[in-house]
């Protein structure tokens, strides 16, 4: 994989983050970049791990609602983007570290959970610049866990399934409607905003046969100020479903969706 991508064509630069095990360390000769989870936005769930990271770096990269939650930590010179200048901002980052600066690249949550693409694309741009510079993940404390706290599902007894991607969500789709059907299981799920959001979800669930009195709790904003967490049946939440932008839901794109299955 190298320059731009297109998600229907492939490679799906989240499979090219996964393409391979990580390199071993070498204390001696390794000086990675490193793509941090900095957790749900609240500081006090950075790892100090991923916070030494970003403090060290001479240059940092992610997107601007991420970079905004850890510029004080750093005096690194911070690229900010969005989806149309993420390529720009990533270019810039790689020409740099292959320079010799050294280089953190941030996304929300933990990137094992959510955030493949981009790791895919920060790895896919530091090994266009240089080869021998390896891109470790340093994980974070993602949304998820907390909704998994929050709802008191536990994750061995719980699907997980993220939607906040570009492309397909064919087979994800097919994997929340046998979690909450054939196999009875609680459903942690990451929507999309803003076409996928939980309304949709749920009224998705319900043409696949879910049963219509599972509790659905939208958990919003997790450890900020204003989090809240919305309590439906699963037929209350459909009545949420339709459109594709923000207008159209009463949620914000900070948000888990729980279903839990009678315990």
């Amino acid at each position: 994989m190298s320059g731009e991508y297109d998600l229907d064509a492939g490679p799906d630069p989240a499979t090219f983050a996964a393409g391979a095990a990580e390199p071993d360390i070498d204390e001696r000769a390794d000086n990675p970049v490193y793509a941090v989870g900095v957790g749900p936005g609240n500081q006090e769930y950075l790892t100090p791990r991923g916070e030494r990271a970003i403090r060290e770096a001479d240059v940092v990269v992610g997107f601007t609602t991420v970079v905004e939650f850890v510029a004080d930590l750093t005096d690194a010179d911070l690229l900010t983007c969005g989806y149309k200048d993420e390529a720009e901002a990533l270019e810039e980052f790689g020409e740099r570290v292959a320079a010799g600066e050294s280089g953190t690249a941030v996304a929300m949550g933990d990137p094992n959970h959510s955030g493949y693409q981009f790791v895919g694309k920060v790895q896919d741009t530091v090994e266009r610049h240089d080869s021998t510079i390896p891109v470790r993940v340093v994980p974070g404390i993602s949304s998820i866990q907390l909704a998994a706290s929050r709802a008191r599902t536990p994750m061995e007894d719980t699907e997980f399934v993220t939607l906040h991607k570009s492309g397909d969500l064919e087979s994800d789709m097919d994997r929340l409607a046998a979690a909450a059907t054939t196999d009875e299981r609680h459903l942690l799920v990451l929507p999309r905003p803003y076409d996928r959001m939980p309304g949709d979800l749920a009224a998705f669930l319900l043409e696949e046969g879910a049963d219509p009195d599972l509790e659905a709790l939208v958990c919003e904003k997790l450890t900020h100020d204003a989090e809240e967490i919305h309590r439906f049946t699963l037929e209350e939440l459909a009545d949420h479903a339709g459109g594709d932008g923000t207008e159209d839901t009463p949620f914000s794109d900070l948000v888990v969706l729980a279903v839990r299955q009678p315990v």
